[in-house]
């Protein structure tokens, strides 16, 4: 299946305009005022934010670890491609993009989760702004990052279907 070039570059500009806008109103709408009080209903509601808080820190941790070991991978294997240089080699630097895109995505996935974790119990509407910003500046850096990842797949496809044909 062939894909229409046309199409797929207006898809890659409509498809992150609306995120684009939606960050620029979140960001308008974010008045940086007074600290708005927000009043324990209960003393389970101070336990359940102690517990989320623990388990953000726990996906901020988690994603520090992914995009560190995909950072240090990345590294190693191009040190490893440098230093035994063939021309199989250094075609396959690709690979090393894709693989340390893949390590990116997944750590920002965490980061959005941890997020989360932090304004589910009794967020104030400045919380509930800035998650939605975050949000979707992470999106739009994952979205961009799955288009190259995806990219990059689709050139390695067919780079192995002309060197099955030769």
């Amino acid at each position: 299946m062939k894909r229409e070039p046309l199409r797929d570059a207006w898809t890659t500009i409509l498809v992150p305009l609306p995120l684009i806008l939606g960050l620029v109103l979140l960001l308008s709408l974010n008045t940086g005022g007074g600290e708005e009080k927000t009043f324990l209903d209960s003393p389970l509601e101070s336990w359940i934010k102690l517990f989320l808080g623990y388990m953000a820190a726990a996906a901020e941790i988690a994603a520090a670890l992914v995009i560190g070991f995909a950072i240090l991978g990345g590294i190693s294997a191009y040190l490893h491609k440098f230093l035994v240089r063939s021309k199989a080699n250094l075609n396959s630097i690709d690979a090393i993009r894709l693989q340390l895109g893949r390590g990116l995505t997944l750590g920002l996935e965490f980061t959005v989760a941890s997020d989360i974790l932090r304004t589910a119990v009794a967020p104030t509407r400045q919380d509930i702004l800035n998650l939605g910003s975050i949000v979707l500046l992470r999106t739009l850096l994952n979205y961009f990052l799955e288009q190259e990842i995806r990219q990059g797949e689709d050139r390695r496809t067919a780079e192995r279907e002309l060197g099955e044909q030769s």
